[in-house]
């Protein structure tokens, strides 16, 4: 099986990946981005992509979300792990806090670290980069005094040091990754179920419309776990809602809460229907 996966290594996408897969035979298929791993499956070049989806401090990926809105229709969730983040603040042999001009890290761990940096590198410039990976072999590259927001595996992978460890604002620090996989594919066996969907436009907009919307799945007894909003993009105030439902499509208070929002939504779109692992 080829899984396509944000890289290059030592990205906390590769140790998920790793940890989900154990000692399982995979060919790796590294990207420079989110989406260029979704692409690699809707275009056939990978059965499978690992993606990050939603973190406990920062809140959904962003990226990914309107990765699956507006650039992969044919793309499913088949399954999701779980992955505890721990970043580090790291720089080549020799740097101390005090020299540090620039900290490099991709958005999602500067955001991760965010209390931490203004309260121990105040003032310095934070650069978004392509991936933690990334940010740690820009600093180990560099002449100047930068630091990366990163892995353990990166500061050994391209010979840093760790100055900080575990300097995520919050130890309990998970990030939500998803597996995708083509439309069709069949999920794995599993006990408790999870439904994802995206649904947009409810009629005539007036008060309770949303209300009214959910109403459907909580008057049959199913508990939505997760509820986002995210623009469509083409005018102010329009918007596109990703939910997460508790059960699967074949249980019959499902399929029916879904088919009922049908009725309320001009568009209502599937995401997964996959266990909880």
């Amino acid at each position: 099986m080829r899984i396509a996966y944000l890289g290059p290594a030592g990205t906390f996408t590769e140790d998920a990946l790793g940890e989900a897969l154990g000692d399982a035979e995979f060919e790796p298929l590294r990207t420079d981005t989110v989406f260029d791993a979704i692409q690699a499956v809707v275009e056939g070049r990978a059965d499978r992509a690992l993606a990050p989806y939603e973190n406990s401090i920062e809140g959904s990926v962003r990226g990914t979300l309107d990765i699956l809105a507006f650039d992969a229709p044919n793309v499913a969730i088949v399954g999701e792990h779980d992955y505890p983040v721990r970043q580090h603040l790291i720089t080549r042999e020799g740097v101390d806090l005090g020299q540090i001009e620039a900290v490099l890290s991709h958005q999602q761990g500067l955001a991760q670290t965010a209390r931490f940096l203004r309260e121990n590198v105040p003032g310095v410039e934070l650069r978004s980069v392509s991936s933690t990976a990334a940010a740690v072999r820009m600093v180990s590259e560099s002449p100047r005094p930068w630091a990366a927001v990163g892995s353990r595996a990166a500061a050994a992978l391209y010979g840093c040091q760790i100055l900080r460890e575990g300097i995520q604002d919050e130890q309990n620090n998970v990030t939500r990754f998803v597996w995708l996989a083509p439309e069709g594919t069949a999920p794995p066996s599993g006990e408790r179920w999870k439904t994802s969907l995206i649904f947009h436009e409810l009629g005539d907009d007036h008060p309770g419309a949303l209300v009214e919307a959910l109403a459907e799945f909580s008057s049959r007894g199913i508990n939505l776990s997760r509820i986002e909003s995210r623009p469509q993009r083409s005018e102010l105030g329009r918007y596109f809602f990703f939910v997460d439902a508790d059960g699967s499509l074949d249980d019959e208070p499902v399929r029916a809460a879904i088919e009922a929002l049908r009725t309320k939504a001009e568009s209502v779109r599937i995401l997964g229907s996959y266990p909880i692992i």
